[in-house]
């Protein structure tokens, strides 16, 4: 469902919270952006939710990333809302036309990169072909757990900028 800002601006701390957890599952960032408001314009909200991500912790994206279902998966670990199963639907859109031994395969990588670094592998699948996520899941298996945590947050970043354009704009 679209919303505009002054709707956001207008909801009760709590309410718009909860709005904005389908964008970024992690609480923090979420009453965060809520206390940042009244915002002017929707650049001035992904400027906020940058700034707000990029000053939480690793327990606050590991939370974030549970949202998530795995890639090539419908489920993710945390309960979400039905809004957000709908974005990560169409966020791996491009996945989910791969053959069933390309699943599996992916579904193996998930599982070593799982292992590897204790959380999912996060990436923007938006746009993205099977063939071009699967490249980016066995490049990313290559680092090191230092290297691979802010590339797996940056990726987190450009889902919550997308899914909060989706939100206020539709776009």
């Amino acid at each position: 469902m679209q919303h505009d800002l002054a709707w956001l601006n207008s909801l009760p701390a709590e309410e718009a919270a909860n709005e904005l957890l389908q964008c970024c599952g992690s609480k923090r960032w979420a009453r965060q952006m809520a206390d940042a408001r009244p915002f002017q314009t929707v650049s001035n909200v992904i400027a906020n939710a940058n700034e707000i991500w990029w000053s939480l912790d690793r327990d606050d994206w590991l939370e974030a990333f549970r949202s998530h279902p795995k890639i090539g998966e419908k489920k993710a670990a945390e309960i979400v809302s039905a809004q957000s199963r709908k974005w990560s639907g169409q966020e791996q859109a491009g996945v989910n036309t791969a053959s069933r031994e390309t699943t599996e395969t992916l579904a193996e990588l998930n599982r070593a990169y799982e292992k590897k670094f204790g959380f999912i592998f996060i990436i923007c699948a938006t746009g993205k072909t099977f063939g071009e996520v699967l490249a980016a899941l066995r490049e990313r298996l290559e680092h090191d757990a230092a290297e691979e945590l802010p590339i797996a947050a940056a990726e987190q970043s450009k889902i919550t900028e997308l899914r909060l354009k989706k939100l206020l704009t539709g776009a």
